[in-house]
């Protein structure tokens, strides 16, 4: 079996104390915050569990506010609901303008949103004298380009367009927040106060049981996230159908919405779905417990131009789980999986080579392992949110101090 192996490791890599003890640094002016999305869910880990909670651990008064349901608080943040945006279209066009007299009543010093159809109200925020900052999880045009709902011939004409009113508004910004050096590159010729600010996981929130024997965990391989073709949603169910026969016990733990909803129905014809168990959306320990169950982490991503400089959570999040990952074969994930030594890199196209990665890791449980063992020391050394948050609380003490 010849991979792209994470056997190769730097044995001197040590687990970093000081990123253990970092603590949200108290700022010194104290400002009404206001969170905004049309998008995401209330408990959004990204917004709610790190950037929410880590300014309201600051000082910050954090409100969270989106198309949810019920209000609700939680780690010092108030959650406000609009009501879920009826459809598509009904999000794009009227939940913003909803979006915009609700923030406006809040009367925040600061509001950060978090989805490229709320850019016209963060200009319209700015102009009432508000800071505004603006928080691209994704590359936009890239991301367009994969929409499943617009027909194909006017995905690059949309994606322009869209390209073009975000650089145009993000000039007025007081700041700007990109999950990805990549993304950050196409604004910081725009806009000079942007941030990198990398969607790693908390340390203690994934963190693998010490004393769970590898030997007692089930033979299965698991992914967390939005369940979608360009994810690699086919490509892992047909693998499950190619793996050898010794592995008929094996399971494929799916846990996350499936995106659009009748994806589930076209994977449960393809070979392969007898082994796969649906688990829906997760909360985070619920998550956590899986993670500590599977003996492998699956983020075989297509390569598709959003995907091929990303940063997915949930590869860093299987790395803090202690678990080893499957990933695309993708130069970013490459020099992660293979130089710290914690997975696999596949081509995500192939279900066979996919296959061949999940057998070869059933079939090596020590090195499968020391793999997780290397990735949980990356994230403690390296790839956890508190080096991160430092950069968002300090974002935040310049624009209020602005």
């Amino acid at each position: 079996m010849n991979f792209s192996n994470a056997a190769s490791t730097n044995g001197n890599l040590t687990v970093s104390e000081r990123a253990l003890e970092v603590k949200a640094r108290p700022v010194t002016v104290r400002a009404r915050v206001v969170h905004l999305t049309t998008v995401h869910l209330a408990r959004d880990v990204r917004i709610l569990g790190k950037e929410c909670k880590s300014l309201a651990r600051a000082g910050y008064d954090v409100t969270f506010l989106g198309c949810f349901d019920q209000d609700a608080s939680e780690g010092g943040v108030r959650i406000k609901g609009l009501g879920s945006a009826k459809g598509r279209m009904s999000r794009m066009l009227w939940a913003p303008w909803k979006m915009y007299r609700e923030a406006l009543r809040q009367n925040a010093a600061i509001y950060h949103f978090h989805d490229p159809e709320l850019l016209l109200v963060g200009v319209l925020l700015r102009l009432k004298g508000k800071q505004v900052i603006y928080d691209a999880h994704e590359d936009v045009s890239a991301d367009i380009a994969v929409k499943h709902y617009l027909p194909g011939f006017v995905r690059g004409p949309v994606a322009r367009m869209v390209s073009a009113l975000e650089k145009m508004c993000v000039r007025k910004f007081s700041g700007v927040v990109t999950a990805t050096t990549p993304i950050a590159e196409r604004f910081r010729g725009i806009n000079s106060r942007t941030v990198v600010v990398h969607n790693y996981p908390e340390l203690a929130e994934l963190a693998s049981p010490s004393d769970r024997p590898w030997s007692s965990r089930k033979m299965a391989v698991a992914y967390v996230g939005s369940i979608a073709a360009d994810r690699g949603a086919g490509e892992m169910v047909k693998a499950m159908a190619l793996l050898p026969g010794s592995s008929a016990e094996v399971s494929l733990e799916l846990a996350g919405h499936f995106s659009p909803p009748s994806l589930q129905d076209e994977l449960a014809n393809l070979p392969g779905w007898e082994k796969v168990r649906v688990h829906g959306v997760l909360g985070r320990p619920e998550v956590a417990k899986l993670l500590g169950e599977v003996r492998a982490g699956l983020v075989v991503l297509s390569a598709t131009p959003g995907f091929l400089h990303s940063a997915p959570i949930k590869l860093f999040e299987y790395m803090s789980a202690g678990i080893p990952v499957i990933a695309s074969d993708f130069s970013g994930f490459r020099e992660i999986v293979v130089g710290r030594g914690c997975g696999l890199v596949v081509d995500p196209a192939d279900p066979k080579k996919i296959a061949e990665a999940i057998d070869y890791l059933l079939a090596n449980p020590g090195e499968a392992e020391q793999m997780g063992q290397r990735g949980r020391r990356a994230v403690e050394e390296k790839y956890n949110w508190a080096s991160e948050e430092q950069k968002l609380l300090k974002l935040y003490e310049d624009v209020v101090t602005s």
